[in-house]
């Protein structure tokens, strides 16, 4: 819902940043790569119990993935970056409710649980959605310089931000907060759902 709207600024905030990395040499997959690695160390340290360190490595991690954009769109976009990027943001985003749920099993393993399969629901939508959007050749007006067809919905990538930001604060509300969301994410799935089914009749 709100990521078109944080886009722009996103890339005015990152570009002198990127192109620094772009002119030493930094290759986009290399930043994809590393963010990825650091987003696994803020799971480890959420199931730890860390959730101060997890939410550092929550933000680095969402800083890489902006950076890896804008340095990719400087060195020339390819289909492997683009695989890339949005592979890992999903298995990403499964991994840190995950880490919830290890850090106290008996709280948060079933609200985590309902959070990951209304995941399934928004991600199973989204790339099923761009694919044949692919296929048709459909451009998303809203992500021009995106690798992939985006489809907006309730819940994008800013406001699943915004509640990992919120679990890490917040770590004893995660069951309420999880299952909120999980209904927002319902919300997404049937909307995309009902888009595909009437855009691809």
């Amino acid at each position: 819902m709100l990521d078109a709207r944080i886009l722009p600024f996103q890339r005015r905030l990152l570009r002198p940043p990127a192109r620094w990395l772009h002119a030493h040499g930094t290759r986009a997959d290399a930043i994809t790569l590393t963010g990825f690695a650091i987003g696994l160390c803020a799971v480890a340290a959420v199931a730890c119990g860390a959730f101060g360190l997890a939410l550092a490595g929550l933000v680095a991690n969402r800083l890489a993935d902006g950076l890896d954009g804008e340095v990719a769109r400087m060195a020339g976009p390819t289909d492997r970056g683009a695989f890339l990027d949005i592979a890992l943001d999903f298995v990403f985003y499964a991994l840190f409710p995950l880490g919830f749920a290890l850090a106290d099993p008996g709280a948060n393993a079933l609200p985590a649980a309902v959070l990951l399969a209304s995941f399934v629901g928004t991600g199973s939508s989204f790339l099923a959605f761009s694919v044949i959007a692919e296929r048709r050749g459909l451009k998303a007006a809203d992500y021009p310089t995106k690798g992939i067809f985006y489809l907006g919905g309730l819940t994008e990538g800013t406001e699943t931000i915004a509640l990992f930001v919120l679990f890490c604060l917040w770590p004893a509300a995660f069951p309420w907060l999880a299952g909120i969301y999980a209904a927002a994410c319902v919300v997404t799935t049937l909307t995309r759902l009902y888009a595909g089914w009437a855009l691809f009749r």
